[in-house]
């Protein structure tokens, strides 16, 4: 896929994890995806990118203060007025984590709980757009809510992100609708009916899925670096997935695609 100067407004334009070791998890997305930990920015509390090819891939930090880390990945979607859309999104139903703030030049940031329970943030680029490659090995290639409100977050993020959506299924058994680039560049994300997928007492959440050349070896890989397997590789019509686990039990997606 080409490299993007930037991600259409409303699209995941970012992610990063939020880690209770952060040696660990450098060691293990360096080995897992051949990425490089750049140096902790003391400025930004301990902040650093993984780089791909010396081209920002993700970011992490670890335990801010007393808050203690939640061992996640966060997606950020991009906004071009974030005060906007917060105010958007509280309008609709969102529920303020974090208010905006600005990161130094790079741009504006903020965190929020959608109406159905899911945390998702906010950034308004200056200097920094976020990841600029997808759909390549070590790199993203789909961002997806998990919700058990279908309705209400299709809806959330239609007026609150201003989605333009289209729904690739309505059944009882599979309740799927993407976000498509307005710019006639695809699909971006996508929002799943989970009532049956997630289990009791985990909340709606976004997650990232990670393309590899082998999704099997990369399964084999992560079990080896001292991480866990949710949900073994299995062949879909978008392509082989499994749902892995680091050693933190920060929990993504691998996929590789149909050849």
């Amino acid at each position: 896929m080409p490299t993007r100067d930037g991600a259409p407004l409303g699209s995941p334009c970012w992610i990063d994890l939020w880690t209770s070791d952060v040696e660990a998890s450098r060691r293990f997305y360096e080995e897992l995806f051949g990425w490089k930990a750049q140096e902790p920015s003391p400025e930004f509390g301990g902040y650093f990118m993984f780089t791909r090819d010396g081209v920002p891939v993700a970011g992490c930090m670890g335990e801010m203060g007393d808050l203690p880390a939640d061992n996640s990945w966060k997606v950020y979607l991009a906004s071009d007025d974030i005060e906007r859309t917060v105010k958007s999104a509280v309008s609709a139903g969102a529920e303020i984590m974090f208010p905006t703030m600005a990161v130094a030049d790079l741009g504006v940031q903020s965190v929020i709980v959608d109406p159905t329970g899911a945390t998702v943030g906010l950034w308004q680029c200056g200097t920094f757009s976020g990841f600029t490659v997808l759909g390549e090995p070590g790199a993203p290639s789909w961002f997806e809510l998990r919700t058990r409100d279908y309705a209400t977050a299709v809806d959330f993020y239609r007026s609150a992100l201003r989605w333009e959506t289209d729904v690739m299924s309505d059944t009882d058994s599979f309740r799927y609708t993407t976000m498509r680039d307005p710019g006639g560049g695809g699909q971006l994300a996508g929002i799943m009916d989970a009532t049956g997928v997630l289990a009791e007492g985990v909340p709606a959440t976004w997650s990232v899925y990670w393309d590899t050349d082998d999704v099997d070896t990369a399964v084999a890989k992560v079990r080896e670096l001292g991480g866990s397997v949710v949900i073994d590789a299995s062949d879909t019509p978008y392509g082989r997935v499994a749902v892995v686990a680091d050693p933190t039990g920060a929990q993504s997606n691998l996929h590789a695609p149909n050849r």
